[in-house]
């Protein structure tokens, strides 16, 4: 994995917090035993602790920042998290590998997905956050 050639010792994830499975993600990272502490920062607020990141990019996906300044968005982000996990890493390193890295890309792209269409008003003009309602599965 790129994260541990790169020697890094801590991750810092960005995440949209009005998004609910954003939210849901972080809680389940932070319940896991972690080999590479990960330290949750909301995207909105990261501006000043990260100046150069295009700020309206990880408000779409994921973004992680090593202690080492290296930036994974995406499906790499994913992999680094899990890669971050006592119990993920063996899988991280294996969906790393060349011919495995379509499943991860599929995952991403189906979560930014399913983000997307929470996030959007839906047909009452109404956001799925917070309490769930029947129209926000």
């Amino acid at each position: 994995m790129t994260a541990a050639r790169a020697g890094v010792h801590r991750l810092t994830v960005l995440y949209d917090a009005d998004c609910p499975i954003c939210r849901r993600s972080r809680e389940w990272l932070a319940g896991q035993a972690q080999l590479v502490p990960l330290l949750f920062v909301p995207a909105g607020s990261a501006r000043a602790r990260f100046p150069a990141l295009d700020h309206d990019s990880t408000l779409r996906k994921i973004t992680v920042i090593g202690d080492n300044g290296s930036v994974y968005t995406g499906e790499r982000a994913w992999l680094v998290c899990l890669w971050a996990l006592r119990a993920w890493r063996s899988a991280a390193i294996r969906f790393s590998r060349p011919g495995n890295q379509g499943y991860v890309r599929a995952a991403a792209r189906t979560a930014e997905r399913i983000r997307t269409v929470l996030k959007a008003p839906d047909h009452y003009g109404e956001r799925c956050e917070g309490a769930r309602t029947d129209h926000c599965g």
